[in-house]
């Protein structure tokens, strides 16, 4: 991969020569969730741009409402208030421009790794031919030809979330939201994905806005770092990430930033923890 990919200067520039239109574009969101007849305010005054090309992480705490923007995003749960446009149209429902990797995988148990990749394609009634040749390009990027004909039970959590994986992008989207797709794997499973994550999005070039719990992880993938406050979730600050690639966990540099985006985090953290425990005691 390019030590030097750009995604803002790589998407050109729109328009009369300004700056292409954002990705993702949102503004002033706002959600509420009923809880127990009372209000709970899950995001308040969301306001981010994503570029196209652009590899962006959401990062925080639990309960800061990371995976309830990202299902904002994808149209799952539109907000209470303020707007999202995603490639140019209002992200009012789930679109096929927007494709979601889930931590759980979500494949069809009874079809085989092939027929799994092949689903989206048939639904949108692709010709055999396009299928196969579809089907065939993924199975090689992601490593899974010799896998083709096996189920998901017969797989491992990494080679399920790789065919996760080339199911989405069967279809072909623009962009990819992900909620923490690595999350339920060990450590070594999880950075050789990481790896194939930045491969694939080196080659194809799609937009991700991609959720984790993981500071080391948010700054080993994400061109920048978006730390979100703990509830109601705003965004606490954005930590622009500028090493370039591939980069090593173990340098000087890697972890200057780690320690500055761990203070962002412990923070919001610690605000955490004293509501968990003061609605413990409350109880």
């Amino acid at each position: 991969m390019s030590a030097g990919r750009d995604p803002l200067a790589a998407a050109g520039a729109g328009p009369e020569g300004g700056a292409a239109a954002p990705a993702i574009s949102i503004r002033g969101v706002r959600k509420v969730f009923a809880s127990g007849g009372a209000e709970v305010v899950a995001l308040d005054g969301i306001d981010l741009d994503v570029a196209p090309g652009e590899l962006v992480c959401l990062l925080g705490p639990s309960g800061c409402g990371k995976s309830t923007l990202l299902n904002a995003v994808a149209g799952f749960a539109p907000p209470t208030a303020g707007t999202i446009v995603a490639n140019g149209r209002p992200a009012t429902a789930p679109g096929p421009d927007r494709a979601m990797v889930f931590q759980e995988y979500a494949l069809f148990p009874w079809m085989t790794v092939e027929r799994n990749v092949a689903f989206g394609l048939e639904m949108k009634g692709a010709s055999r031919a396009e299928i196969r040749a579809t089907v065939d390009r993924l199975l090689a990027m992601l490593h899974l030809r010799d896998f083709r004909a096996r189920f998901p039970k017969d797989l491992s959590g990494g080679m399920r979330q790789r065919v996760a994986i080339a199911r989405v992008l069967a279809i072909d989207p623009p962009m990819l939201l992900m909620d923490e797709p690595f999350g339920a794997l060990d450590a070594l499973t999880r950075r050789n994905l990481q790896d194939e994550l930045l491969r694939i999005w080196a080659e194809l070039g799609k937009t991700i806005l991609f959720v984790t719990h993981g500071i080391e992880e948010s700054i080993y993938l994400a061109d920048r770092v978006v730390v979100m406050t703990y509830r109601p979730g705003t965004v606490k600050r954005i930590v622009p990430v500028t090493l370039p690639r591939p980069r090593d966990p173990a340098s000087p540099e890697f972890n200057a930033l780690k320690r500055e985006v761990s203070a962002l985090v412990m923070e919001e953290q610690a605000l955490h923890e004293a509501a968990e425990t003061s609605g413990a005691a409350g109880e």
